[in-house]
């Protein structure tokens, strides 16, 4: 047999042990070790002893938004150390647009900003002549300036957010949850083209980090989505050949509707023709539907049993009535749907448990594989509930290094050992997927990785240290993890005979701890394509 490739002289990490040589046909793997090596091949890959494991599976990511953000004002802590700085960044972006225009920012986190949020004071002297919107890191929360402010409808605040204000009942900017949709008839919809352009440049990031498979939290609608054609941006990256990676939408809840059907069908919701988590092929297709039960941690908007550290009467907000969560769970349940429902509190999983309980329950189904999105504060007993009912617990490592101050800040200490749990919920029996909610924070997986083994945040405190995993476990996590959270274990997760030939050759061996630092990707292949190759 004459074969594409033979990737060789390399560590290749496979479920039965260590080889040294690889070998595709057709974008899949047909050999390992000895037989691949001795194989007539169009190219042969010397890989100078690198470590090759599965191509990286980021579970939980927001690949547009990402990549629209490059072109946006960064406002990050490398970038912004106090709300001055803020107000800096935005009057020098000002400085280089047209009068009227909208100046966006992204990435603040008033945790780790001297002076707390920005304010539409403060963002009217920075840029008097323009629209300023600028995005907290969480996509939580969204403040504006006066221009923007008055031009929304203030008295019609949906449920599941607010307009904050000042001691004197003025609005300062700051519009929490639901209530950023009161800026949809400024900004909304994204062009398509923007949106595959930011898929495009997402893409590539991605590929330099390993990254050759992702599930994308939240397409056409809701607080995420920027299109409602957003799918057929995806379809135009992919038919200009800039879709780079392996790609899994995730629909938001507001996209799907009741559909005609005969009394003997199950599928009664959700999107025209009956279309589903499932469809699609090797490169694009369709996940879960995506749900909102609440908020943010850091925002101190998720819904919560006791009130947050400090801030008393405040335990947050459910984003929508508790009645319809468990209906819309019943109903995408019933339709066939898998179902992604962001629960971040510790409120908002008991009732989000409550409500997969009760659908599971009223229409029993094999291997649904719901996921609970971030599953922050969960209790141990809330753990071993969620196991039961064969539920994924999508958390994401590098929150505790990024953000875990702020979170500590919102738990007090009582509650920090039930903060972003990952060693408690596989030791429950629970799949544990690795992922980033990236733009949230760095998605780079090898940092993923190493904050799944640290537990430290960003000051260097330990938090909820016992449940860290070790490297090994925070390597499959990323690949394993992920690929069975998208019912991609068949074809993706490990470097194995029939799988895709989706793999990342890495400078040293991540699942060994000494690796954590300075490891680094020297090169990425999807399907047995070179896609990247470091410099």
């Amino acid at each position: 047999m004459r074969v594409d490739a033979v990737f060789e002289n390399a560590r290749v990490r496979t479920p039965g042990g260590v080889v040294t040589a690889l070998a595709v046909l057709h974008g899949r793997i047909v050999a390992l070790g000895e037989e691949a090596a001795g194989l007539s091949a169009a190219r042969r890959v010397d890989l100078a002893g690198a470590s090759v494991v599965p191509g990286f599976h980021d579970a939980h990511n927001h690949m547009a938004w990402f990549g629209m953000s490059l072109d946006e004002v960064p406002l990050g802590s490398a970038a912004c150390a106090s709300v001055e700085d803020v107000y800096e960044a935005v009057a020098r972006r000002a400085a280089q647009q047209p009068t009227g225009s909208w100046v966006v920012g992204s990435g603040y986190d008033q945790n780790r900003l001297i002076g707390g949020h920005p304010t539409r004071h403060g963002l009217d002297r920075a840029a008097p002549g323009h629209h300023v919107r600028l995005k907290h890191t969480s996509g939580h929360m969204t403040v504006v300036n006066s221009r923007v402010l008055d031009k929304l409808d203030l008295a019609g605040v949906p449920v599941g957010g607010d307009v904050v204000r000042d001691a004197e009942g003025s609005p300062t900017g700051l519009l929490r949850e639901q209530a950023q949709l009161l800026l949809r008839p400024l900004i909304y919809p994204t062009p398509i083209e923007s949106v595959a352009r930011g898929i495009a440049n997402a893409g590539r990031r991605y590929l330099s980090e390993g990254i050759t498979s992702v599930q994308e939290a939240g397409i056409g609608g809701g607080l995420v989505g920027e299109t409602p054609g957003e799918a057929a941006a995806y379809q135009l990256a992919r038919q200009r050949g800039r879709l780079h990676v392996r790609t899994t939408l995730m629909v938001a809840a507001s996209v799907l509707h009741d559909l005609d059907h005969d009394e003997s069908d199950d599928v009664r919701f959700g999107l025209d023709l009956g279309l589903r988590s499932g469809f699609g092929d090797d490169w694009l297709r369709i996940g879960p539907m995506k749900l909102f039960a609440d908020g943010s941690l850091i925002g101190r908007t998720c819904a919560m049993h006791e009130d947050f550290a400090g801030d008393p009467g405040n335990r947050g907000y459910f984003q929508v009535p508790e009645d319809e969560l468990a209906t819309t769970i019943a109903r995408a349940h019933r339709s066939g749907w898998q179902i992604a429902t962001h629960a971040i509190g510790d409120r908002a999983v008991s009732v989000v448990l409550d409500a997969y309980a009760a659908a599971l329950a009223a229409h029993p189904r094999d291997d649904h594989r719901h996921r609970i999105e971030h599953a922050a504060v969960v209790s141990e007993a809330e753990v071993r509930r969620m196991a039961g009912l064969g539920l994924i617990p999508v958390p994401q490592g590098r929150f505790v290094n990024e953000i875990g101050d702020g979170m500590r800040a919102a738990l007090g200490p009582a509650r920090e050992e039930s903060c972003y749990r990952q060693r408690s919920f596989l030791d429950a029996g629970c799949v544990l997927p690795g992922s980033s909610d990236r733009p949230v924070v760095d998605g780079a997986p090898l940092l993923g990785m190493a904050d799944l083994v640290r537990r430290r945040t960003s000051s260097g405190v330990p938090l909820a240290p016992g449940e860290a995993l070790t490297a090994e476990q925070a390597l499959r996590a990323y690949t394993e993890g992920s690929a069975h959270a998208a019912f991609r274990e068949h074809d993706l997760g490990t470097l194995e005979v029939g799988k895709l030939a989706d793999f990342v050759a890495l400078a040293a061996d991540p699942a060994d701890e000494a690796n954590l630092d300075g490891n680094r990707v020297l090169g990425t292949v999807v399907g047995g394509v070179l896609a990247y190759e470091a410099p």
